[in-house]
């Protein structure tokens, strides 16, 4: 798993845009201009930033001890850093990122889930 295959997962969720909000290294995806992973893209192995439910980031960390660990330059509550480098399985980092798309979608209002939906629907027509 490299950094294209998880940016082309992404842009593949509803209302996801990508940019560098910092330089032209670090990489942000966003739903509704809410970041749901974060990356340096220079970083060998990488390593995303994702949003995670406060128990299930304490599992994950437990789970993949020095892979999975409090999210860097982000609140160590509900973010963790994970490092792709093939030692956790890739259904489990999709579904992390998964997580985190949900976590923020979930977070916009109203207005904003709406036109994310109507965006989608209009786009399958």
């Amino acid at each position: 798993m490299d950094l294209t295959e998880i940016r082309n997962y992404c842009m593949k969720k509803s209302g996801s845009t990508e940019d560098f909000p910092f330089d032209f290294d670090v990489l942000a995806i966003r739903v509704s201009g809410k970041i749901y992973l974060l990356t340096d893209i220079k970083t060998a192995p990488l390593k995303i930033n994702l949003k995670c439910d406060p128990d299930n980031a304490l599992y994950l960390r437990e789970q993949y001890k020095d892979k999975i660990m409090p999210g860097h330059h982000m609140n160590k509550k509900h973010w963790n850093t994970v490092i792709i480098d093939g030692s956790i399985p890739e259904n489990e980092i999709y579904k992390m990122i998964d997580e985190s798309y949900s976590l923020v979608y979930k977070g916009l209002n109203r207005k904003q889930q709406e036109k994310i939906n109507s965006d989608n629907n209009m786009e399958t027509i």
